[in-house]
């Protein structure tokens, strides 16, 4: 399928559903070999399927353990085996646990970094050879909260504040190296992952998942939440020759809903 993408090879992480699907779907549809990874090889299986049935090339997938090592090691030998180059990478694995404070333990913490900062920080080393042989882009979708921390959010706000500044660190090398490193801010996205943030931050507050969900809303003062779709077109456009100026920054798809300056 010819499209903007036709020869690049895109890497999409957590692209088996929600905002990684619809980006992953994104750029197959502009005609780019897509490779989507994540831990679910039925999710993957059913992601590849719908793909190919929109008419595009179905894409590569790559099942495994993406908070360890050898699972990103595993997605770089895939794509290094199948393509033998990588042009997009696109870090959006990571689901972080909402709830109250003194009852988010070790674990959850550790798990958190693990999946959704420390797979982004190798997975950018292993493919950096290739990215900068390609002088190719890396898009890391990370969230409002690296900007707007909440008491019921603490280890998804401390994740993305600290995945936000590798990504500036990372886009320094980028101008040295000519690979475009940028991020992305979604807000509130209709996306299974939303409703199951809303409800276990519902929880710590005491409130139902319909109150919560009305309050933020309300709070933020947006007219929808995004779609997938939303975020996916802001990334084609930082990956497109027409984004090439655009470097080291990080870009809400919100609808005007974070409330600071920066």
């Amino acid at each position: 399928m010819a499209g903007e993408f036709a020869e690049k090879v895109a890497v999409v992480t957590g692209g088996s559903r929600g905002i990684g699907r619809g980006i992953g779907e994104a750029f197959a549809r502009e005609g780019g070999a897509v490779v989507l990874a994540a831990s679910s090889a039925e999710n993957l299986a059913a992601a590849a399927d719908a793909i190919k049935k929109s008419g595009a090339a179905a894409p590569l997938t790559c099942a495994g353990d993406l908070r360890t090592l050898d699972g990103c090691q595993k997605l770089f030998k895939t794509v290094s085996d199948k393509h033998g180059r990588c042009d997009i990478l696109v870090n959006c694995a990571g689901a972080t646990r909402a709830g109250n404070f003194v009852d988010l333990d070790d674990a959850l913490w550790i798990d958190g970094f693990a999946l959704k900062f420390f797979a982004a920080v190798r997975l950018s080393r292993l493919f950096w050879p290739m990215l900068k042989a390609s002088e190719g882009t890396v898009v890391n979708i990370i969230g409002g909260a690296a900007r707007t921390p909440g008491p019921e959010f603490t280890i998804g706000g401390s994740v993305n504040a600290a995945f936000a500044n590798f990504t500036k660190a990372l886009s320094q090398l980028g101008k040295r190296d000519g690979v475009n490193v940028n991020a992305i801010h979604p807000g509130m996205t209709e996306t299974a992952r939303t409703w199951q943030l809303w409800e276990q931050r519902a929880k710590a507050a005491g409130v139902t998942v319909d109150e919560l969900r009305a309050d933020a809303i309300a709070k933020s003062g947006v007219r929808r939440l995004a779609t997938p779709e939303d975020i996916a077109e802001l990334s084609l456009f930082l990956c497109s020759p027409r984004g090439r100026h655009i470097q080291g920054v990080a870009i809400a798809v919100d609808g005007g809903g974070t409330p600071g300056v920066y």
